[in-house]
């Protein structure tokens, strides 16, 4: 969705929450302040489906953004583990709930401005603390933005396969298969962005957008969704394709067109 200047439109809002999960995004707005307390916080965002208004209660997961006034240390991320499994456990309506941690110096970092900056700017939703958009710029579909969004695909594939080595099973497989899924589709997506022009989130529309100019690898693209979406069905063979086969083809494809992401820390 584009503003009317043709940048991207932030996509999500606290009106769009479905009734079912507002007590979820109330605790959650409660937890994380008494959790970092005010010395610690800047702000916190909720993205996905849930600020998106698309959740499916008992399926969809709760995604947070928590920015705090330094880096984050590992005491930061012990405590948003340890929020993750509380508001995991304590509403059905969602089916676990992954906190990403940053300090606000590296959202607003030049390094990150069209990777971290743009997530904040256009597929956030402010929930606490001072909305970090206003402090960055507005973000067109261009080959850039594409480039430091998705362009270390190769990093993300070394590493699922590691894990895929390691045979994981029941939820931990299943988280795996719903990362592989998502991302692929996205960066499949982004492949194509300054092509389509507009931005989305849905992944159906998503993978559409990427098949109208690679028909050769539309099948195992829609294959990604389902996997991103019902990661508990996907088995060993689907699992072993995506990472084998869609995953190095897009990784080195990705590259051509855009190239790689610039390297961090």
């Amino acid at each position: 969705m584009l503003n009317e200047d043709g940048t991207i439109a932030r996509e999500g809002a606290l009106t769009y929450v479905p009734e079912v999960f507002a007590p979820v995004v109330d605790a959650a707005r409660a937890r994380i302040g008494e959790v970092f307390g005010p010395t610690r916080l800047h702000s916190a965002y909720l993205y996905g489906s849930i600020p998106r208004g698309t959740a499916t209660p008992g399926v969809s997961d709760l995604d947070l953004l928590i920015v705090l006034r330094e880096e984050p240390t590992e005491a930061d991320r012990a405590a948003a583990a340890a929020l993750e499994a509380e508001l995991d456990a304590r509403f059905p309506q969602i089916d676990g709930v992954g906190a990403l941690l940053a300090g606000a110096g590296t959202v607003l970092s030049e390094l990150e401005r069209y990777d971290l900056g743009f997530f904040v700017a256009c597929l956030c939703t402010p929930l606490l603390g001072e909305d970090l958009a206003a402090r960055l710029p507005a973000y067109r579909p261009t080959s850039l933005l594409a480039r430091e969004t998705n362009g270390d695909l190769e990093l993300f594939l070394a590493r699922w396969r590691q894990r895929l080595a390691g045979a994981p099973a029941g939820r931990e497989r299943a988280r795996l298969a719903r990362a592989v899924g998502r991302h692929l589709v996205r960066t499949g997506f982004t492949l194509v962005l300054p092509l389509r022009g507009d931005w989305t989130s849905d992944l159906d529309e998503m993978a559409e957008a990427f098949a109208v100019h690679y028909p050769r690898w539309a099948a195992p693209m829609r294959t990604a969704v389902a996997v991103g979406r019902r990661p508990a069905d996907a088995d060993a063979a689907v699992l072993d394709m995506l990472v084998h086969d869609l995953g190095p083809w897009l990784a080195a494809e990705y590259r051509a067109v855009h190239g790689v992401k610039a390297p961090r820390p």
